[in-house]
This record gives structure tokens, C-alpha cells and sequence, in this order.
């Protein structure tokens, strides 16, 4: 009888119990904070003198920030309201010279009516690079919008005549007619040569009578806007804009000729690129504003903007070609072998196997490439330039204003935090859609 009842009896359930939640400490903010901030002693003590020296640190700070002064119009009137408010003279910010300067500290001397043509260029940037930027959600045909925007952007910029820019832009169809009729003819070398020939010559000879023969026919143009009056934000993103999209083709080019196999094409880039990166950039700049026009023909008219965005280009290139270079080096010498296997030639084992790659190994040092470069415009203000820095010394030099120092400052330094984090941020969001690293 036993062994009968023995026998019926179940060891392992036969039904599951219904699932139960976690304990609420263990997840959320309350888990999140048991296992980061107070997991443990040594932890717990770290955590509260953290806290400590944070609530000490807003606590003095927050303060004078919340300052009522924006409506003020002068440092005297700033005091008077803080004095009148019992929090001492000094006790809060003057953020009225933000009020009244901030379109000076984003446009310069930019013409106050001409404001719209900034704004719109600003916006039209991003248009022209979002199938760049965001290809799996914009449409490739925007492309030829982007390949149009330089000659857009400068027309609305600096204004003049609208086929200036159409001459110069048809001076690149030029090039590319001369550039099949030469790979036709010689190969591709002499394709190069006979488009770079073809496109000079067009500029040098044609482009600007051909400009002033269809202006005196159908005047299509802007009120002219001088490179002087440039400054701000508006100088510091011109020149950094174009730094960064003129570096990056100019980079490859350079990291390629530095492990070329011929001679004459390594030497010329290693040379270039070692003499860029042992020479400070504040030296080119100055090279840029006074001794270029030493070399020109005299009543040579070279444009001091364009020629600091020159410089400013060949310096982020050359630490643009080391930074790819690394990329390259990275890569196994399989996918080498890979393309060679394959029979493609050089060109096109660069542009689908060896390029993508190494670009996608060197999208940090690229991202911190152009931060260091956007920052770096503010060194325009050693010669001249107006760039927020210089503006905000202009404005300290105004009688009103005299005195005021970290209000101007916070606010450029917000200004540039926001456009480099957003450029660190966009980094990791191509790094997680690219996969970048090893699984």
C-alpha cells in the first residue's frame, strides 16, 4: 500500500507560478542609483560629498545667473537694478548687454536688412547636407543641391551679381568635359591634367568677362556685402564650415599620396603635411593676412576671408590626412588582397573596398578633427577679424559696457558647446549605425 502511494506522489511541479515583478530597489531610478551611487560604504560617502560640493557649487552660482538685468542698457543700470533688488551691485549677472549686443555677437556688421540672407543660407546648409549627413532618410536626389550650395551660398553671403557664381560653376562643367576628353584621348592622368587646364583657363580668361556681358543683359543680383563687415557666429561658422568640407577630400587626397608608391607624389605630401603640423596655425593666419600679398601681382585684390578659409583648409587637411592615415594602417592586409583578387584597379579598390573602411575606423579622430577646427576660428581675432572673441572685446571697449567680462563669454561658450556636442553627438550616432568596432 505504500509503495502504491509512494508512487503517485509528484516531485516536480507540473504548473509554473504566475511571474512576479522585481523588487522596486532593484530597478528604475531607485535600482540605478543602489547600484552606482550606494553600493556600499566607500560609494555612499563618495556620493554625498558629491552632492556636497554640487549644492555648494549651484548654490553660489545659479544665483548670478538668475540675475533680472535683461533689460538693462548699461553696466551702471545693471547695478542700479541689482542694488535696488538687495543682492549688492555685484551679486548677479548683467545679461543686458546680451540683450542689446547678441545680434552683433551673431552677425557682426553684417547689414541689419540683409539679416534674412544669413539666416538663409544657415538654413539651406543643412538642407544641402542632410543626404550627406542622414542618407537612409533623405533622398539622394538632393545631391545636386548640394553640389550647387558653395555657389548659392556665397552669392547670398556676399551678394554682387548672381552669374559670377554661375560663371565660376560653369567653369567645373568645363573641367569635367575636358576631363572625359582626356581620359578618351590619354588615360586618366592626362583626363586630370586636360579638366585642371581647361578649368583654370576658364576662370583665368572667360569667366569674368562672360559674368559682365549677362549682367549688362539681365541684372540679376544682391546688394554687395564686403568682407569687412563680416563677424560673430556668422564669421566663426563661414570659416569653419568650409575648413571642414574642403579638409576632408583634401585629407584622403594627401593620405593617399603619403603611402603612394611613386616618389615625387609621397614626398610632396609628406613635406606638406609635416610642414603644416610643425607650424602653429596663428603663423599661417598671419602668413595669410600680411605676407600673401607680398607675392601677388600688385592691385591684387585677395579677399582676407578667403584667404584665412584657405589656410584654415590646408591646416585641418594635413591633420586630417594623419588622422585617415591611421585608418588605413588599421585595415588587415587582406582586403588588399581582397580588391587585388578581384581585379579592380586602384581607383576603384580605394572608392568601394579600402576608403569605407578606413573611414569608418577614423570617424572619431575626423569628428575630433573638425571640433578642433571650428574652435580654432576664434584665432581669427589676432589678425583683425571679428570673430566673437574680437566682438566681445569691441563691445567691453564701449563705455556702457566697460567692466563686463564673463556675461559675454558664457554666452560664446554656449554658442560653440552647442554646436560642438552636437557634432560629438551625430559622431556616435554614425558610430552605432556603422557598427564600428568588434562584436
Amino acid at each position: 500500500m505504500s509503495n502504491t502511494h509512494a508512487d503517485t506522489v509528484l516531485f516536480v511541479r507540473d504548473t509554473m507560478l504566475p511571474q512576479k515583478n522585481p523588487p522596486s530597489t532593484s530597478v528604475g531610478a531607485v535600482g540605478w542609483a543602489r547600484e552606482n551611487l550606494f553600493a556600499g560604504w566607500g560609494n555612499t560617502i563618495l556620493t554625498l560629498l558629491a552632492f556636497a560640493v554640487v549644492y555648494y557649487l549651484l548654490a553660489g552660482i545659479l544665483p548670478w545667473l538668475i540675475s533680472p538685468t535683461f533689460g538693462a542698457e548699461s553696466l551702471t543700470e545693471c547695478r542700479e537694478i541689482l542694488a535696488a533688488k538687495g543682492v549688492g551691485s555685484h551679486g548677479g549677472a548683467c545679461w543686458g548687454v546680451i540683450s542689446e549686443r547678441w545680434k552683433q555677437l551673431l552677425f557682426g556688421f553684417y547689414p541689419a536688412e540683409a539679416y534674412w540672407r544669413p539666416i538663409l543660407t544657415f538654413v539651406l546648409l543643412f538642407v544641402a547636407i542632410s543626404p550627406v549627413l542622414f542618407a537612409d532618410y533623405v533622398t539622394p536626389k538632393l545631391l545636386w543641391f548640394t553640389a550647387l550650395f558653395p555657389f548659392l551660398a556665397v552669392w547670398l553671403l556676399w551678394g554682387g551679381s548672381l552669374w559670377t557664381p554661375v560663371t565660376v560653376l560653369a567653369g567645373f562643367v568645363v573641367g569635367a568635359v575636358f576631363l572625359s576628353m582626356g581620359s578618351k584621348i590619354g588615360g586618366a592622368i592626362v583626363g586630370v591634367i586636360a579638366a585642371i587646364l581647361g578649368a583654370v583657363l576658364w576662370w583665368a580668361v572667360a569667366a569674368a568677362p562672360l559674368a559682365s556681358g549677362l549682367s549688362s543683359v539681365v541684372e540679376i543680383g544682391l546688394l554687395p556685402v564686403e568682407s569687412r563687415d563680416f563677424g560673430g557666429f556668422l564669421l566663426a561658422i563661414t570659416l569653419g564650415v568650409t575648413a571642414i568640407f574642403g579638409s576632408l577630400p583634401l585629407g584622403i587626397i594627401l593620405a593617399l599620396g603619403r603611402r603612394s608608391d611613386l616618389l615625387l607624389v609621397k614626398s610632396l605630401c609628406v613635406g606638406f603635411i609635416e610642414f603644416i603640423r610643425g607650424v602653429p596655425l596663428i603663423t599661417l593666419l598671419f602668413v595669410a593676412s600680411t605676407l600673401l600679398n607680398i607675392f601677388l601681382p600688385p592691385g591684387t585684390n585677395f579677399d582676407i576671408i578667403l584667404r584665412v578659409m584657405i589656410m584654415m583648409t590646408l591646416f585641418a587637411a594635413a591633420y586630417m590626412a594623419e588622422v585617415i592615415r591611421g585608418g588605413l594602417a588599421a585595415l588587415p592586409t587582406g582586403q588588399y588582397e581582397a580588391a587585388d583578387a578581384l581585379g579592380l584597379d586602384y581607383w576603384k579598390a580605394q572608392r568601394l573596398i579600402i576608403m569605407p573602411q578606413a573611414l569608418k575606423i577614423s570617424i572619431p579622430g575626423i569628428v575630433s578633427t573638425f571640433i578642433g577646427v571650428f574652435k580654432d576660428t576664434t584665432l581669427v581675432s589676432i589678425i583683425s577679424l571679428f570673430d566673437p572673441l574680437g566682438l566681445a572685446n569691441a563691445i567691453r571697449a564701449d563705455g556702457a559696457w566697460t567692466g563686463i567680462y564673463w556675461e559675454l563669454f558664457i554666452f560664446i561658450g554656449v554658442v560653440f558647446f552647442i554646436f560642438c556636442f552636437s557634432m560629438s553627438r551625430y559622431s556616435m550616432y554614425l558610430e552605432r549605425k556603422l557598427q564600428t568596432g568588434h562584436h
